[in-house]
């Protein structure tokens, strides 16, 4: 069991995400208005995007000699919805109120490998974790967790191209929610919304839903068949 999972992003007309980018080319809250609409009380993110808007900068350091976490689940509040984010090996900073700052609960999800002390970190700043996986995360034994311990049944992933491209391969994303903004990037080696698949991956194969146009901005909705 696991949430239905929507992958909302915004793009430039060649789709890529970079968010400095893309504020350049949306200067409207249509994206929000969106994620709004599509009624996922929590949201997912990778540790790039939250290490370049929400983290405090600088790593964890560890004072003590590193102990694996190994699995564990901490919850430090219910709530309607979360602020879920991906942090593999333990080492981003966070203010004292991620709440305020996220608007709703943090709830991190780290591989099993990292540090012990790190987590002692997360629980006295209230952040709620779940750790699982040895060789990185255990996407499904995550969105297990989520579904059935957190309670969150709907659930929307907001960035970045490789934990989309990571919960595409695993067969995680129910629909895909793409606005393209009034612009094209043509950056080499920027992120695309889904990036980071291996080379004989397959495409995924979508069935259209319904499709919009917000002052330039064009909103298109997919089933993953």
């Amino acid at each position: 069991m696991r949430p239905y999972i929507i992958c909302h992003m915004m793009a430039s007309l060649d789709g890529r995400i970079d968010c400095e980018m893309t504020e350049q080319i949306d200067d409207t809250n249509h994206y929000y208005e969106a994620l709004a609409r599509l009624d996922c009380p929590s949201t997912l993110e990778g540790k790039t995007t939250l290490a370049m808007h929400y983290a405090q900068s600088g790593l964890f350091q560890c004072q003590k000699t590193h102990e694996d976490a190994g699995q564990q689940l901490y919850k430090a509040v219910d709530a309607e919805g979360y602020a879920i984010g991906v942090d593999t090996h333990g080492t981003l900073l966070w203010d004292d109120n991620t709440t305020e700052l996220f608007g709703r609960p943090l709830l991190m999800i780290l591989s099993e490998r990292c540090s012990q002390e790190y987590l002692d970190y997360l629980k006295g700043k209230h952040i709620s974790y779940v750790t699982t996986g040895q060789d990185g995360i255990d996407l499904a034994s995550a969105m297990e967790t989520l579904r059935t311990v957190f309670g969150v049944e709907r659930l929307a992933v907001v960035g970045g191209g490789r934990i989309n491209g990571s919960m595409l391969d695993k067969g995680f994303i129910d629909e895909v929610s793409m606005m393209y903004g009034y612009g094209i990037d043509g950056r080499g080696g920027m992120a695309a919304a889904f990036d980071g698949r291996p080379m004989n991956s397959k495409p995924v194969r979508l069935t259209f839903k319904s499709v919009e146009e917000q002052d330039g901005i064009v909103w298109i909705r997919y089933q993953v068949k």
